[in-house]
């Protein structure tokens, strides 16, 4: 086998089969690889965010890497918004960036570039392959570090003439990671102190923590010592609904935030960061915490969370509890013209069973989680980075890693135009996704941060920066464009209407929900 075909066969050994691909000139062996080697599916996207992005949904749902292939720096480069959310969702992801013949750089030809730079700054692990006899040990390692709990980004630059030359036979491949661990029993009685001091204490939540089975642990400690908890506000991936343990987010405004954690004594940090807001404003703190409180760091990023909580939910005497799931309940669609807030009452109301929400409409959703209370059961995915772009991406690799399953795309309307290309992919793999985009003609969400920085007063020129009309655009249109069927609605009924046949129809569909018009 060539080198192309040894990096197929490596992948599928072991276990990344789905492959998100924007190639170029450098990647055409490995291309030709695919009709030779069995079993990978290669999903291509138009544009490198689109890859990568899809690369992070799939990942998020199938807890399992997708490779990206990718051509050259600037196409590193280009997905490198998707990487950085990715990055921030911990997944698990194997890029493989196409490169010149060695030797060719040193004639510093128009495509050349630094690779390893761009790689470095998003990746965990970046190697180079020199010779087709490494590919198969260097690809094992990548996939043995994009494993690496929790998940990382691991990128491997492949050299074209690695791809086309012929291959060594190989050793056996170790794909094996190292176990997850569990916190120090220095810290379990740290929080144990806290908890059971009679303060205030709040647990927050992330990552894994956030499946169902670890709310419910979290719940039992909660109910055994009266401690509150909270998630961070951005996550990658969470278990909520009908049957499940209900938990609030941390808000996103900073005043909302610093009252979330006024009379907190105590914080336990079980898989999240330190609580703290999206920017730095003038006058503002930096931290959401009280002075003085005490910062609790139970776990590492090598530990099993739902491991760490079941040990500590064993050492209080919580487990005999039974954790307070929520209960579905009869959700009322939205009446009249479309509101933000009706507009996720009526998405939440008509929900299908085990749908996978995933959410970008910014400001505009922030009180889904209030409006979908007591909704069906559903994974719900947002924006981890705040770099926006990801959402319908994110419902490609969604979809792809869970066909059996509905994807609903709350997306808002400027965020989509940043890889609006992804709507092509959903046509052309046929996905299951219902796109929703709030369509209020502007970044609605810049001109509270204008506020928020200091700027209470702007004139014609800043808020056309904060608008996208004149020209209107039209995402029907777009959508219809791309193959995929959509109309738009300016009314809660009109809304429900077309969720309805969307979710009853197989394939992509996209609804335009006009908001304030």
């Amino acid at each position: 086998m060539n080198g192309a075909e040894t990096l197929v066969h490596t992948l599928l050994e072991g276990k990344v089969d789905v492959c998100f691909a924007n190639p170029g000139t450098s990647e055409m062996q490995f291309v030709a690889a695919l009709d030779k080697v069995p079993g990978m599916r290669c999903v291509l996207g138009l544009f490198e965010g689109v890859v990568t992005g899809a690369a992070d949904g799939y990942a998020r749902m199938a807890d399992k890497p997708a490779s990206t292939l990718l051509h050259l720096s600037f196409g590193l480069s280009n997905g490198f918004a998707n990487l950085h959310n990715a990055k921030r969702a911990q997944v698990p992801l194997v890029n493989i960036v196409g490169e010149h013949r060695q030797g060719h750089k040193e004639v510093d030809s128009p495509l050349v570039g630094d690779i390893e730079t761009v790689a470095r700054s998003i990746s965990d692990w970046t190697r180079t392959t020199t010779s087709a006899d490494n590919i198969a040990a260097d690809t094992a390692e990548a996939i043995r570090q994009a494993n690496t709990h929790p998940g990382r980004i691991a990128t491997l630059v492949l050299p074209a003439d690695t791809a086309w030359s012929m291959a060594k036979p190989h050793a056996k491949l170790d794909f094996t990671t190292p176990a997850a661990t569990l916190p120090a029993s220095t810290k379990f009685d740290s929080a144990i102190n806290a908890l059971k001091s009679g303060e205030e204490v709040i647990l927050v939540l992330a990552g894994r923590a956030l499946r169902a089975a670890s709310l419910a642990l979290a719940d039992q400690i909660c109910q055994r010592t009266g401690a509150k908890m909270l998630t961070q506000y951005s996550n990658g991936r969470m278990e909520r609904g009908a049957g499940r343990v209900a938990i609030a987010r941390t808000p996103a405004p900073v005043d909302q935030g610093v009252a979330a954690f006024r009379d907190a004594k105590h914080v336990i940090l079980v898989g999240a960061k330190l609580p703290a807001p999206l920017f730095g404003y003038p006058g503002k703190p930096d931290r959401l915490m009280a002075p003085g409180s005490n910062l609790i760091e139970l776990t590492s990023p090598g530990d099993d969370l739902h491991a760490t909580l079941k040990e500590l939910a064993q050492r209080l005497g919580a487990l005999s509890l039974a954790a307070r799931v929520e209960l579905q309940k009869e959700l009322a669609v939205g009446s009249g013209p479309l509101t933000p807030d009706a507009t996720l009452r009526t998405i939440a109301a008509l929900l299908p069973d085990n749908a996978i929400v995933v959410d970008e409409s910014i400001s505009a959703g922030r009180n889904f989680f209030p409006a979908s209370q007591g909704a069906k059961a559903h994974d719900y995915l947002q924006l981890t980075g705040g770099s926006i772009g990801a959402g319908l991406p994110l419902s490609v690799g969604a979809a792809i890693a869970c066909p059996d399953r509905k994807v609903i795309n709350m997306e808002g309307d400027g965020s989509s135009m940043y890889t609006i290309q992804a709507l092509w992919t959903q046509a052309r793999e046929r996905l299951d996704v219902v796109t929703v985009i709030f369509a209020n003609r502007g970044y609605q969400i810049l001109k509270a941060e204008l506020v928020g920085v200091g700027a209470k007063e702007w004139g014609a020129r800043a808020e056309s920066m904060l608008s996208i009309a004149d020209p209107d655009i039209s995402w029907v249109k777009m959508a219809q464009g791309m193959g995929v069927e959509a109309a738009a609605a300016s009314t809660c009924e009109e809304l429900a209407k077309l969720l309805k046949h969307a979710v009853e129809r197989p394939g992509p569909f996209l609804i335009e929900a006009q908001i304030g018009r």
